[in-house]
C-alpha cells in the first residue's frame, strides 16, 4: 500500500507559478512511478506528466511541454510538478499517481497507476 498525499495548489494570476508536492509513504517509492493527472469540471481526467521510478525518464502532455518540469526526491519519498507560465485552461483539481515499476518506460494511462492521491485545486485567473 503506498498513500500519496498532493499540496501545494492554489490560486494564481495567468502567467504565475506553483508547485505541486505529492508526498509519499508506505512502501519503498523508489520502486514506483509517479503521474500526475488532472480533471477540470465537465471534463475527463487526463494525463499531464509523469517520471519514472529513478528520475531518469519523464514524460508530458503536448499541453504543458516546456511550461511544466516533473522531478522527485525519492531520498524525501517525494515528486514535484513546477508549473510555470500558467494559462486559465490549466485550472483543474490535480492528481499524483503512483504505480509500482521499475522500467525505464512511463505509461500515461491512467488505468495503469494503482495509488492515487487525494487531489490539489489548482485555479488560474485570466
Amino acid at each position: 500500500q503506498v498513500v500519496l498525499v498532493e499540496s501545494g495548489g492554489g490560486l494564481v494570476q495567468a502567467g504565475g507559478s506553483l508547485r505541486l508536492s505529492c508526498a509519499a509513504s508506505g512502501r519503498t517509492f523508489s520502486n514506483y512511478a509517479v503521474g500526475w493527472f488532472r480533471q477540470a469540471p465537465g471534463k475527463e481526467r487526463e494525463f499531464v506528466a509523469a517520471i519514472n521510478y529513478n528520475g531518469g525518464s519523464t514524460a508530458y502532455a503536448d499541453s504543458v511541454r516546456g511550461r511544466f518540469t516533473i522531478s522527485r526526491d525519492n531520498a524525501k519519498n517525494t515528486v514535484f510538478l513546477q508549473m510555470n507560465s500558467l494559462k486559465p485552461e490549466d485550472t483543474a483539481l490535480y492528481y499524483c499517481a503512483g504505480k509500482f515499476s521499475l522500467r525505464f518506460g512511463i505509461s500515461r494511462q491512467s488505468s495503469e497507476y494503482a495509488y492515487w492521491g487525494q487531489g490539489t485545486q489548482v485555479t488560474v485567473s485570466s
